[in-house]
């Protein structure tokens, strides 16, 4: 990706910023407690991943095998009359690389599928925060995930972690009553590209009895030399659970509506809509649970969710990052539950398009995961898709374990 070199001086303006804040606040002398008092107070973060990909495509590319490691380390400095200050770094590698990462720090082996765990370090968080009764604000490189991350995340699951340049707002003005704002302006991605962007994200919550209710407004507008693209989504979600004798009872639903401006990139404006809903029950600690997600599409554009945790929806073989131009009808059934400690997840997708109804394919996902203690976690893995009147075929097994201290 190009970025524009006009930006690169002042594009950085809120993470050079909470460096800055993070150093002077760490240093003021009005405190008398040494660098090394602080550490102690502080919290050291130190982890590693390590995860086994394999991909088998059915077509004449050659098998994908990674083997990557995620090591991370930082620290965050106690509260000092309500400032906090955070710096994390995390460097990841390839032990074993037969796979075609999509990003320009590699592996890139175009013979083989697709792993996107690209190698490089970089910053993962910078940032300094402020909190005091209703109000919390952060400044600088973060991580945000707002509700769900269907429309804003982190991407956790990759080993790049998606970050933002932003500041963030949060109040509690209320009991029951949140309300969030962000404005960033540059998106980290998991590919190491820095995206300039002009965002502004509004997100309000209010807790019932029965359920929270959400509304929310995202604003992106790109800031690239050649890309000043808006797309605007509003939209209104419900979620909840209630209690009936020996179970409970589980439902969400959720409208958005989406506007796209290309500006003077050639493409089509288009507007498009979203739609979820989900019902089920949760009895003697298992969760099962039906629903539908439908992402709109005309057949020249889609609706669309650029800064979402994708991997979370419509399956875990990633068949559809992208939505299709012709949207996407998503009816899946899930059960959750848990044995012997071991957490186990079984989900069933069924994919046809919005438009036209045509045959998408089919999915089946299965995970079990352990947290051992408080500082190790392991897991298996599974996603086999199944093609429909287009795509091919894929099946993913993911073996991965994690250290926390």
């Amino acid at each position: 990706m190009t970025i524009n070199k006009h930006y690169l001086m002042t594009k950085k303006t809120l993470l050079t910023s909470a460096i800055s804040a993070a150093i002077l606040t760490a240093a003021m002398p009005s405190y008398a407690q040494s660098f090394t008092e602080l550490a102690k107070e502080g919290d050291v973060i130190a982890e590693l991943r390590i995860r086994y990909e394999g991909v088998e495509d059915d077509n004449a590319n050659d098998d994908a095998v990674a083997m990557t490691a995620r090591a991370r380390v930082g620290y965050e400095t106690p509260s000092i009359e309500g400032f906090k200050a955070l710096v994390e770094y995390d460097h990841v590698v390839a032990l074993q690389d037969e796979y075609e990462s999509k990003s320009s720090t590699g592996p890139n082996n175009t013979a083989t599928s697709v792993v996107v765990d690209g190698i490089g370090g970089d910053f993962n968080r910078a940032q300094i925060s402020y909190t005091h009764d209703a109000v919390k604000a952060i400044l600088g490189r973060q991580r945000i995930i707002l509700d769900n991350a269907r429309f804003v995340g982190n991407v956790g699951w990759r080993q790049n972690e998606q970050t933002y340049d932003a500041l963030r707002i949060d109040l509690t003005p209320v009991e029951n009553l949140s309300a969030t704002y962000v404005y960033m302006n540059q998106v980290n991605d998991i590919f190491y590209n820095d995206l300039a962007v002009k965002n502004h994200l509004l997100n309000l919550g209010y807790k019932t009895p029965v359920g929270k209710v959400t509304t929310y407004a995202y604003m992106l507008e790109a800031d690239e030399k050649n890309d000043e693209s808006t797309l605007d989504t509003y939209g209104l979600s419900f979620k909840g659970k209630m209690p009936i004798d020996d179970l409970e009872l589980l439902y969400a639903a959720e409208y958005a509506t989406q506007t796209a401006n290309n500006g003077d990139s050639g493409d089509k404006d288009f507007d498009a809509d979203y739609i979820f809903i989900e019902g089920g029950v949760k009895v003697s600690g298992i969760s099962l649970l039906a629903g539908q997600e439908i992402l709109g599409g005309d057949g020249d554009s889609s609706f669309s969710t650029p800064l979402a945790t994708k991997h979370a929806f419509n399956g875990w073989a990633d068949k559809f990052l992208k939505t299709p131009v012709n949207g996407l009808n998503d009816l899946y059934a899930k059960a959750v539950g848990k044995v012997a400690g071991i957490k186990l997840v079984a989900v069933y997708h069924d994919y046809t398009s919005d438009k036209g109804n045509d045959d998408l394919g089919s999915e089946i996902n299965l995970l079990a995961a352990k947290k051992i203690n408080d500082n190790f976690s392991a897991g298996i893995k599974y996603a086999s898709y199944s093609a429909g009147d287009t795509g091919i075929d894929t099946d993913k097994f993911w073996l991965f374990g994690e250290a926390k201290f």
